[in-house]
């Protein structure tokens, strides 16, 4: 199944089989990727996905709550899975991905698997950054990264310190 979603990056493709998310398509110079020849239009499917990018991009979501069916390598699922748990609003190098999944020199092997994650914004390749601080490559253009960054920053949750008197 698939559908559109217009987004403030540009037209996003969701993709799902019956056992939940397996792509979502950044857009290519401001232009959506192609649906897969074999899968059927269907917005019903995926209206509970366009409903949580919807508030994810109002900034009232920080976490996505949706089935997923990624295709992987066990490696790469691995990795997908290390960079569900970067916070909202927050970065993560690959190395701290590669010590994260207690692989410390696979650095280059993580920007790989980074780089072949079919679940962007769902799971948070954006968050990925390299170990100098520099923003790094992204399917969907730098100028997507530095806004999806820069979104969660404005929105992420504020922690209050209150001190008692």
């Amino acid at each position: 199944y698939f559908d559109y979603f217009e987004s403030p990056i540009g037209p996003l493709l969701l993709v799902a089989d019956a056992h939940g998310l397996t792509c979502i398509g950044l857009p290519r110079r401001g232009l959506a990727q192609a649906q897969p020849e074999d899968a059927k239009h269907s917005p019903a499917k995926l209206r509970g996905a366009q409903k949580q990018f919807d508030e994810y991009f109002a900034g009232t979501r920080h976490a996505f709550e949706l089935p997923l069916h990624p295709h992987g390598t066990p490696f790469q699922l691995e990795v997908w899975g290390a960079l569900l748990a970067i916070p909202y609003g927050e970065t993560a190098s690959y190395a701290d991905i590669a010590r994260r999944i207690k692989r410390p020199a696979a650095v280059r092997a993580v920007g790989a698997a980074n780089g072949a994650n079919p679940l962007a914004i769902v799971v948070p390749c954006h968050r990925v950054i390299g170990s100098d601080g520099d923003l790094t490559g992204y399917g969907g253009g730098l100028p997507a990264k530095r806004w999806l960054l820069a979104h969660e920053r404005r929105h992420a949750p504020r922690t209050t310190l209150v001190l008692e008197p």
